[in-house]
């Protein structure tokens, strides 16, 4: 295909150079500018969530005296599970 190109684009070799640069210009500000933008709603990337979605917790749903329910800021697992135990002596 890149050699179908090449030999269509005219006027010898720094013409063919010139001619490249401007197909790989033209393609890209397509891409840019059209097909980008028109698939971007099409694709998950602003989709992030943690968990399945069932769990969405609002101010009606919080108990007093519920211990379960997590504060913003705590994280519901230990995170030191995968530390190795200080040694006084290196291995």
């Amino acid at each position: 295909m890149y050699a179908w190109i090449w030999r269509k684009l005219p006027f010898g070799l720094w013409g063919k150079l010139t001619g490249s640069l401007v197909l790989i210009a033209t393609v890209g500000a397509l891409l840019w500018y059209v097909v980008f933008p028109w698939a971007t709603p099409l694709l998950p990337f602003d989709d992030v969530q943690v968990g399945t979605g069932t769990e969405q917790q609002g101010p009606d749903s919080v108990v007093p005296g519920d211990e379960s329910v997590l504060g913003p800021d705590e994280i519901p697992y230990d995170q030191h599970t995968n530390d190795p135990d200080p040694s006084a002596s290196p291995r």
